[in-house]
Formats: structure tokens, sequence, C-alpha cells
């Protein structure tokens, strides 16, 4: 078997439709020759649904909240029940209520932050725990995040959200690299996903990108940040951790 990710067994979560990246990471995953295992949030008819339109067949989509204890818990057993082990783990994870974006910064309650932060902060540290047991020397754990350098309009809670995964996944750097277990963030510009499209008024500054970027940049092409997941999870970054990889066609470097 040959391929980038040969003989991986790559865990992905955050599949909601296949226009979603971890859709699109999880087929180029498969096309570089790995296993991958899937996990479905919500709606889960409507993810295995659309996990069939894989380029290969996979095992039964693993129900999981990652706000959820008992789900996180019971996560290494499930896994076992498709693969032996994990060498990566793709965290596309994020929520925030409607009241925490959108222009509600000043006037979300706490609660909704609370519910953002869980979601999209916090579970980024519990699904590697949950997921640490699995895995040996040489793993990999990615997600993703959006600049969160920048105050964002719009963005609000969620941007403070992203700027709290991009220290956690620093410390998880720290405290998993005596294992020979790494963490890495993948910063891509806007796509037209359904989680942006969630987002009331983000088509206010997406144009930014398509005008800016040096590269330029396609709203609606995911594959240079499913390239970019799926090298992160592969071998050829052995000695990278707590960074933050841009996928943004340059815009990052060059500012509005």
């Amino acid at each position: 078997m040959s391929g980038l990710l040969a003989g991986k067994r790559i865990l992905v979560t955050g599949i909601i439709t296949d226009n979603s990246i971890a859709f699109s990471a999880a087929k180029l995953a498969q096309e570089e020759g790995a296993e991958v295992v899937i996990t479905g949030f919500g709606r889960m008819s409507l993810v295995e649904r659309i996990v069939k339109r894989l380029p290969k067949p996979v095992g039964q989509v693993i129900e999981l909240d990652v706000t959820n204890p008992e789900h996180l818990a019971s996560l290494e057993s499930r896994v076992r029940e498709q693969v032996d082990g994990l060498d990566g783990v793709l965290h596309a994870i994020a929520f925030g209520p409607q009241s925490a974006l959108g222009g509600g910064f000043l006037t979300a309650p706490w609660e909704d932050v609370a519910t953002a932060l869980h979601v999209s902060t916090y579970s980024y540290k519990a699904l590697a725990v949950a997921c640490e047991p699995m895995m040996k020397p040489g793993g990999s754990i990615v997600g993703l995040t959006f600049d969160a350098s920048t105050a964002w309009p719009v963005y609000d809670w969620m941007g403070v959200a992203k700027a709290g995964l991009e220290s956690t996944s620093r410390y998880l750097a720290r405290y998993l690299g005596a294992k020979g277990i790494r963490s890495n963030l993948v910063s891509a510009g806007p796509l037209r996903t359904m989680a942006a499209k969630s987002i009331p008024g983000f088509e206010a500054f997406e144009q930014s990108w398509v005008e800016r970027a040096p590269l330029g940049w396609d709203l609606t092409d995911n594959e240079p940040t499913a390239r970019t997941i799926c090298a992160l999870l592969s071998d050829w970054f052995p000695a990278t951790t707590g960074e933050i990889v841009h996928v943004d066609g340059g815009f990052h470097a060059v500012g509005a």
C-alpha cells in the first residue's frame, strides 16, 4: 500500500455534510491509504448517509458528544471495535449559540459563552485525553482554528473560543510531547461550509480573502485545507508540535 498515510488509523470528527472540511480530510486520508474511523453528533442518520459518499466503506459511525463524559469515557472501547489503535485524530468541532455570534459580544449571557468554550475549546483537550491511550509515539492530533490574533466582525465569542483553542493546543503539545504525540492546528481562511453559513453576517468579511490573499482564495475549495491536515497527520512533520499552519492564501501575512 502506498500513500502519505499508508497504514495509518485516523479518527475524524466533525462531518456534517460532504461540504465539511472534515469530510474532505477523511476522503483524502482514505485516498492516501489511511483507515478512517468516523464520529458523528446530532443528526446521526444524516452523518451515516454522508459518509457513504467516501471513497471506501467505513465502520459504524460512532456517536460522540464531546461534552458528554460518558461518551468520552467509552470512546476507546468503541473505537477499538473497528481498529486496534489510533495514529491520528482530527478535531473539527465547534459551536456557539446565536447570541454569542453576529455582533452580540457585549450582550451574550455567560451560559451561552460557556457552551461555546466547552464545545469549541475544552473539547480539544477532552478528545485528546480520550484518545491518548490508543496512541503511540509518532501520533498526531490536529484541530481547526480561525486566526484568533484579530477581532473579526461578527465572530465574537467564537473568536475568543478559538484563541483558547490555540493556547490549548500549545499546552497539549507540552504535556503530550513526552509521549511522542504532536498537537497542531490548521488555520484556514473562510470556507462556505455549513458551520460558516450559520454565523450571522459571515459574508461581511470573507470577500477580503478573495481580494487580498497573495495566492488568491477560493471560498468553496476545501482541498488545500484537507491536504494540510493530512500532511500534519502523516510522518512528514515528526518534530513539529504546538504549531498553527495557515492555509489562507497568505492573507495572514499581509492583512487587510
